[in-house]
């Protein structure tokens, strides 16, 4: 999709190679095809190749750069992602928010998504360049998210963003009121037929099986499965 391939997953300063790796894997899965690396302490190196798995055409294609201004000269809309507060009050939303206005500006061109150090994120300096922050919650006791682990959820929440309808539950013709009712009485005559009955009527026991079977909402389809186990129950009696 168009939009995706206006939006540049920029990595500042990474100092483990693997973490681009990673990142671009995880690119690779969610159709983000641009990534720029700003001065990486170790690229192009082996443990980026071997954690890529398959994305290693998003590394060859990776835009290695000296300093931030380069990496983001052509965009109309920078996002940098932190986990910490800032001093000064500053836009800041969670992924599925932050994709979606990412989404919208990337119809007017180029977008930057920004990435700290695995240790000290970004600086103040780039968090300046920024027009959005995105923060991703996590545990108050322990908040420090892989790098590779930011860019997979942002990867995704722009996926699914991009693509709506990615993501389709299976609907099936639930059973009517009438199938249901005549389920119930065959489960009932089929327990009296086993010997699984004991009392009558057998109130307390049906109304906590319709309660189950309620529960499940089951569809046409598995209420005539049931009543064909049902039917063979009861032959083979």
């Amino acid at each position: 999709m168009r939009m995706l391939t206006q939006i540049r997953f920029t990595l500042i300063e990474t100092s483990h190679p693997g973490n681009i790796g990673g990142a671009a894997r995880a690119m690779k899965c969610m159709d983000l095809p641009s990534l720029t690396l700003v001065n990486p302490k170790y690229f192009p190196h082996p443990d980026a190749t071997s954690r890529a798995t398959g994305a290693e055409d998003l590394l060859k294609r990776a835009s290695v750069v000296r300093d931030i201004e380069q990496a983001i000269d052509d965009s109309v809309f920078v996002v940098g992602t932190t986990s910490r507060a800032r001093s000064i009050e500053w836009p800041v939303v969670e992924p599925k928010t932050a994709a979606q206005r990412i989404i919208k500006e990337s119809r007017q061109g180029p977008v930057s998504v920004l990435f700290g150090r695995e240790r000290s994120g970004l600086t103040n300096r780039e968090v300046d360049l920024c027009h959005l922050l995105v923060r991703i919650p996590t545990s108050q006791r322990y908040a420090s998210l892989n790098l590779a682990s930011a860019v997979q959820i942002m990867a995704y929440e722009l996926f699914l963003t991009a693509n709506p309808t990615t993501l389709v539950t299976e609907e099936h013709d639930k059973a009517d009121s009438e199938s249901m009712s005549r389920f119930y009485r065959h489960l009932e005559e089929t327990l009296y037929d086993l010997d699984f009955i004991k009392v009558t009527p057998p109130t307390k026991l049906m109304r906590k099986l319709v309660r189950l079977f309620n529960r499940a909402q089951p569809s046409v389809e598995e209420i005539n499965i049931m009543r064909g186990i049902l039917s063979a129950a009861q032959n083979k009696r």
